[in-house]
């Protein structure tokens, strides 16, 4: 697949120098533009032709809940919707045993975080 890019965005730290969020694709427009006009040596222009074949396309899918877990095919990609705490937890500890990762979310590192937030309880001592 091919990584489509701006024109100039190597040459100015506001169109994705050294930042990644901002390498974004636009398309040209200007009269004199060479990748607009698909000259030889320029870079790609985004066309029809580059898409992805469809089965190595991935869907991504949003679990809210443990029932959509259970649903999910091999080439589906996992994203943890907006929910609580307790259920999140549940559905990380189901996506760690089927062997699923999920987009959004360290699970191991997650799952150990919960684990030192829980204190053990004294059982047994009172104080007077």
């Amino acid at each position: 697949m091919a990584k489509f890019l701006r024109r100039n965005w190597n040459k100015y730290s506001k169109l994705g120098k050294r930042k990644k969020k901002k390498q974004v694709w636009r398309k040209p427009r200007g009269r004199d533009n060479k990748i607009r006009e698909k000259r030889k040596g320029c870079p790609k222009f985004v066309s029809i032709g580059y898409k992805n074949d469809i089965l190595e396309r991935k869907r991504i899918r949003v679990i809210r809940n443990l029932d959509a877990l259970e649903k999910i095919k091999k080439n589906e990609i996992l994203v943890l919707g907006n929910v609580g705490k307790k259920k999140k937890i549940e559905i990380l500890k189901k996506a760690k045993e089927r062997k699923i990762s999920v987009q959004n979310m360290n699970i191991e590192k997650f799952l150990k975080k919960i684990e030192k937030q829980k204190k053990p309880e004294k059982v047994g001592e009172d104080k007077k």
